[in-house]
């Protein structure tokens, strides 16, 4: 395996879990959002991943066999609004409350947010690990040649 590719791979996977962690910190500072500029409560975000096929540098174009170009990185490919349904509250005093006293709250669950932003930092560490690994392979080959 191309040590180059290995850490173009790892490289977006810190991008890729970056995101995640950027969109669960807007979950959770939005968990008790009543109203949005769409209308009506904040729904919860959710990161659809995918995989990728890393582009080939021209070097690696020229070197690399038909199986190093398979080699995938990940991507957020889109991120979905979760449409499950949203709570209620009595609290007739609340400005968005309807006309039964009853406050419509999105659907964001704190303590499960916090266990996919701890996934995600996982994810985003052994990616870092990853990463520091193929540096550390490269300066070894590079010493070899002294």
């Amino acid at each position: 395996m191309d040590l180059l590719k290995a850490m173009q791979i790892s490289g977006s996977s810190l991008h890729t879990q970056r995101t995640v962690m950027n969109i669960i910190s807007t979950n959770v500072a939005n968990a008790q959002t009543t109203r949005t500029e769409e209308g009506g409560p904040y729904r919860r975000r959710i990161p659809v991943l995918s995989a990728t096929t890393v582009p080939p540098t021209e070097f690696s174009r020229v070197l690399s066999n038909r199986l190093d170009k398979e080699l995938a990185g990940v991507e957020v490919k889109e991120v979905q609004l979760d449409m499950s349904d949203l709570a209620t509250r009595h609290d007739p005093n609340h400005p968005d409350a309807d006309e039964l006293g009853y406050v419509t709250l999105p659907n964001v669950n704190i303590l499960e947010e916090m266990v996919h932003l701890m996934s995600a930092a996982r994810n985003y560490e052994a990616s870092v690990t990853a990463f520091n690994a193929a540096k550390s392979m490269i300066l070894k080959a590079l010493e070899i040649g002294r």
